[in-house]
């Protein structure tokens, strides 16, 4: 698998373990609004999510070259972000899922925030487990709990995948007395899974796309007949309230950014692959170069 699965993300993931407290809140961006003018933006990101970790730091290259300074600050729950970002702690989530996954937090949240577009539109919240396993349908869970000993691994228990497998899809398919959902982390999950693969195991995981994983293991996914994960939805930038008026430069280059699954998956795969291992700015630098056509607004390194 590509290191950033066990060493990057892990070694991500322990620098993100931080409160909404530890926000610098006089580090986000001034009340000049004169854009480029030395002011910090704060991006706000969870590292083991690397949809997040991707765009968070073409963010932070292009808002260099606009003048800006960037501080990216690392969290590890979505719920907490998203309190950040309504409070203003946080200027920027790079990466949000709010039409269904974090729907929660937009309920709690979404007038406090402001939506300044999607950069993909084709995400999905999955179920899946080893292409070698003999099931290929959500649906033959419940006659199989054995095989998996009850037990769906899954990521970071504030996570909108959790609370949409564990309040949607097992009530809906009758897993709820059969199966127990572990939490923990999306590093852990992904040890798991490449530790089951590797032993020729069963194992069911909850994923999503896009996401580097399906790459890096050998996995499908199971047909979802009651569509209890949900449809597929985009991939938006949050700002916190009032920043396009306030920076109206930094609205008009997120709103040019969108990217095909070509450009999101050359993207990610450069920023969780093993040349840049632990350098997602430098990755981040290189993509441009290669790709100056991936969004209109792009600004060369």
């Amino acid at each position: 698998m590509k290191k950033l699965g066990l060493t990057g993300v892990l070694a991500l993931g322990a620098a993100a373990s931080i409160a909404l407290a530890g926000c610098q809140s006089g580090a986000t961006g001034g009340d000049s609004g004169t854009g480029g003018s030395g002011d910090t933006i704060t991006l706000g990101y969870i590292p083991s999510w690397t949809d997040g970790l991707s765009t968070a730091y073409l963010l932070e290259n292009q808002l260099t070259q606009l003048g800006y300074n960037v501080e990216m600050e690392e969290l590890t729950e979505a719920g907490v972000l998203y309190a950040g970002l309504s409070q203003g702690d946080i200027d920027i989530y790079p990466s949000a899922w709010p039409e269904v996954t974090h729907a929660e937090y937009m309920e709690q949240f979404g007038d406090d925030l402001e939506d300044l577009g999607a950069y993909y539109d084709n995400a999905k919240l999955t179920i899946a487990v080893p292409s070698y396993t003999d099931i290929d349908s959500i649906d033959q869970l419940a006659a199989n709990a054995d095989k998996f000993g009850g037990e769906i691994v899954g990521i970071e228990p504030g996570a909108g995948l959790t609370g949409v497998t564990e309040n949607e899809m097992m009530p809906a398919y009758g897993l709820t007395d059969k199966y127990s959902l572990l939490t923990s982390s999306t590093a852990t999950m992904l040890t798991e899974l490449g530790n089951a693969i590797d032993k020729k195991e069963d194992i069911v995981v909850t994923l999503w796309r896009p996401f580097w994983a399906y790459d890096a293991y050998d996995v499908k996914d199971l047909k979802d007949p009651l569509g209890a994960m949900g449809d597929a939805e985009g991939l938006h930038f949050l700002g916190k309230k009032g920043l396009s008026e306030q920076y109206p430069d930094i609205a008009e280059l997120i709103a040019g950014i969108k990217l095909d699954d070509a450009a999101y998956g050359s993207l990610e795969s450069m920023v969780t692959g093993d040349e840049y291992d632990g350098d997602p700015a430098g990755a981040v630098s290189a993509w441009i170069k290669e790709h100056p056509e991936a969004f209109p607004t792009l600004i060369a390194s």
